[in-house]
């Protein structure tokens, strides 16, 4: 055996493809199990064994057993190998279209329904730049800051369902959406500089869209409702909405009419004592400039 394949051998369980099986998750779980068994099926009839088949299509055979077994979700280009050498005609490679909706995290999907449908998005953050602003190399240093910190493989699968979300800016007809950053976290340089100027150019790039607006609080700005963290208003086409900010009703969301009036006067105060869009936009061209 050559070294290179003796590295690849050696390869670890979160080098290998694949995302693991959130358990608490009801409808990923069945759908992943599915998949797996029509796997199995397709392989034993084959006659091909896990390990020659796991060599075959470039996995470990500890990764087919877990894929097979429902413990694992596949990438897409696990299952179009996995058609072609089973020729599978497509069969296969079609179970794609239910694997992609249950590979991010429940939370994260519910929320990214949530957005899908909204037609107003207001967000305030306190700490961070919103995820749904965050380019991927920002989002990846974010993320992979965590303590415990997370594998590298469920980093990648966080950072792909913080972008898929990022899908909503492309959605016709657009919504309307709003942002409050502070001013500390935009001078933060998470990732490095060049992320940093990155991150800086991603938010000019999204602040000039004709369905965002982008405003910054500055540092030297009084109290506001915002100090207890995260903000969000979502409103919906039939009038409806969902609210949650982390300092009231113990940060979950709410649908509650009451509720949400507070919910909406914490973000209509923070707006107010925001700098207006025109001038957040030259504030964070002015931060670009001085690097």
């Amino acid at each position: 055996m050559s070294v290179e394949a003796g590295v690849e051998r050696l390869k670890t369980e979160a080098d290998e493809p694949g995302w693991e099986v959130d358990p608490d998750d009801d409808w990923g779980v069945a759908v992943i199990a599915t998949v797996g068994r029509q796997l199995k099926l397709r392989r034993e009839a084959a006659g091909i064994r896990a390990a020659d088949f796991g060599e075959i299509v470039g996995y470990g055979e500890d990764m087919v057993y877990k894929i097979e077994g429902g413990r694992r979700i596949p990438r897409r280009e696990y299952l179009d190998r996995s058609d072609e050498v089973l020729s599978a005609g497509g069969l296969i490679s079609a179970t794609w279209e239910d694997v992609k909706k249950v590979r991010y995290p429940k939370k994260v999907r519910e929320l990214g329904k949530l957005e899908a449908m909204a037609v107003e998005i207001g967000v305030y953050e306190c700490n961070i730049i919103a995820g749904l602003l965050q380019t991927p190399e920002h989002a990846r240093a974010v993320i992979g800051a965590a303590q415990p910190p997370y594998s590298p493989d469920d980093v990648e699968r966080m950072v792909a369902a913080r972008l898929a979300r990022q899908s909503v800016f492309g959605r016709d007809p657009a919504p309307s959406i709003h942002f409050v950053l502070e001013e500390a976290p935009l001078r933060r340089e998470v990732g490095g500089t060049m992320v940093w100027r990155q991150q800086l150019e991603r938010l000019l790039e999204v602040g000039r869209l004709r369905n965002v607006t982008l405003q910054v609080m500055p540092t030297n700005t009084e109290a506001h409702p915002g100090l207890d963290g995260r903000i969000e208003l979502l409103k919906f086409p039939d009038g409806t909405a969902v609210g949650r900010a982390d300092g009231v009703f113990n940060g979950r969301p709410t649908t509650d009419p009451k509720q949400l009036r507070i919910v909406e006067l914490q973000y209509g105060t923070i707006r107010a004592q925001a700098l207006p869009p025109r001038e957040s936009m030259a504030f964070i061209e002015q931060l670009l400039g001085e690097t």
